[in-house]
């Protein structure tokens, strides 16, 4: 999986966790402003494992986030997820261009309905609303050497100061936090304005 662009590759890319709160609630939005975007599903427990402060200070930041945006926010009976099925099954989604739709649907069954993010009827529902294969997408939710990919693309991410969920990247530029998306969107059309039209071909 590519993570490091050259600085000259304007393509936005959005770091996610499809277990993650934060993630589900900047998603919702990433479709509408910033359209273009690659979506990348990392380990956000490997980014940054949490502990019972980190887990206060990140269900304080989702609920204010909601608020903000007038969104339902639903803390799911299993939370946080301990397993990586889900997970799994969103970077397959990827995989096959379906990233958006899957991890939409998936977060909002879990943080709109409260329904268990690994619960494999959970995994269906999304998969049908992302027009994915049930059988394949089962398949990759089962498939464990996934996780250490997920893994190595945290470190990754880590290794470049990235400390937290959700993140972008747009040329040489990364930004993180439920705050990013604006800066993502603006980096993006200047990027696209520096390109300027292409010239004529002939």
């Amino acid at each position: 999986m590519r993570v490091h662009p050259t600085p000259a590759d304007p393509t936005p890319m959005f770091f996610f966790d499809v277990r993650d709160p934060s993630s589900y609630l900047v998603a919702e939005r990433v479709e509408r402003r910033l359209p273009e975007a690659e979506w990348i599903a990392v380990d956000g427990v490997a980014l940054a494992p949490a502990g019972e402060d980190a887990l206060r200070a990140m269900r304080t930041r989702a609920e204010a986030e909601a608020r903000t945006l007038r969104l339902p926010l639903v803390w799911p009976e299993e939370f946080p997820v301990r397993t990586s099925c889900a997970q799994r099954a969103a970077a397959f989604a990827c995989e096959l261009g379906a990233g958006p739709a899957f991890v939409l649907a998936a977060g909002r069954l879990a943080f709109c309905g409260g329904f268990a993010l690994d619960d494999p009827e959970t995994i269906a529902e999304a998969a049908a609303a992302a027009a994915i294969p049930l059988g394949p997408c089962l398949e990759a939710a089962g498939e464990s050497w996934r996780d250490e990919e997920l893994g190595e693309l945290s470190a990754s991410l880590r290794g470049i100061g990235i400390e937290r969920l959700p993140a972008f990247r747009v040329g040489s530029h990364w930004l993180q936090g439920e705050d990013a998306l604006p800066m993502a969107s603006a980096l993006t059309a200047r990027a696209a304005l520096a390109q300027g039209p292409l010239a004529p071909v002939g």
